[in-house]
């Protein structure tokens, strides 16, 4: 499935996916609050020691959003079909701290209605995501629309892909169907359709954590919260600036796929 590593040598195959794996596991975490740089996380990973003076909360937020992309690639290879019980693996991979409270589950639905605080036209507003007990009958439709996304791309199909990636991102940040690690999972499983077209993953920058957050928070506020029976995706025109945004984020692993394609030709002169 990961075309972008077709007629690469095996070193270089496997260093690509060691700097796509650093890169996306240091800023979707970073997104979150992880204060690991590129290279400590990267030493994490690499090494599997720690850093002095950073809070092993960190550590293992890492170490365990690694392993989740590694549960993505094994999806991947395996050629099945995307489940509740992968989804449900994966948020156990990131849900890394122990919090032992029947209300807060790693891997199951939320128990308990959550919410965040947005600035929309310069205004602090509350945005509630789906009620817990809407959740099981959106997370099928959701994965009715991932799955109907994933059979309509073909191979390389970039323009396709990031329209894949977007509709599954801002529906799951939406319904927000876990206690904890939404946003993380978000940009993990809105990448299996990406992957599967054989592009590279799409990495949100740590830099642009701002102006992530607002426009997620701009079209969340601007549809409203979603409930059982309601569309996944109203209002799919006021997606434009997200997809933008989205689009030159790409270009980061992009970059990286290129330079390495720059090494191997440079073997093959």
């Amino acid at each position: 499935m990961l075309d972008f590593l077709k007629d690469l040598d095996s070193d270089l195959k496997k260093a690509l996916l060691v700097q796509l794996r650093n890169l996306w596991t240091h800023t979707s975490t970073a997104i979150e609050g992880n204060t690991l740089t590129l290279g400590e996380t990267a030493f994490v990973l690499e090494e599997g020691l720690t850093v002095s003076g950073k809070p092993l909360k960190d550590h293992q937020e890492v170490v365990g959003h690694a392993r989740a992309i590694d549960l993505v690639y094994a999806c991947l290879e395996q050629d099945r079909q995307f489940g509740e019980t992968d989804l449900f693996a994966l948020h156990k991979a990131v849900q890394t701290e122990v919090i032992v409270d029947v209300y807060k589950p790693a891997g199951g639905w939320k128990k308990e209605p959550n919410s965040t605080v947005g600035v929309v036209d310069g205004r602090q507003a509350i945005f509630d995501y789906a009620p817990p007990a809407d959740v099981p009958l959106l997370m099928a439709d959701w994965f009715r629309l991932f799955h109907e996304l994933c059979r309509g791309i073909a191979p390389g199909d970039r323009q396709k892909a990031l329209s894949a990636y977007i509709y599954l991102h801002i529906t799951f940040v939406r319904i927000h169907p876990f206690f904890d690690g939404n946003g993380r999972l978000a940009r993990l499983v809105a990448n299996v359709p990406v992957l599967k077209a054989g592009l590279p993953p799409i990495i949100i920058p740590r830099e642009e954590r701002k102006a992530y957050i607002d426009a997620l928070s701009a079209y969340h506020h601007a549809v409203g919260q979603i409930r059982a029976g309601d569309m996944l995706l109203p209002d799919a025109g006021s997606l434009e600036g997200f997809t933008d945004f989205c689009q030159k984020a790409w270009q980061a692993s992009v970059d990286l796929v290129d330079e390495v394609r720059r090494k191997q030709e440079a073997r093959r002169v």
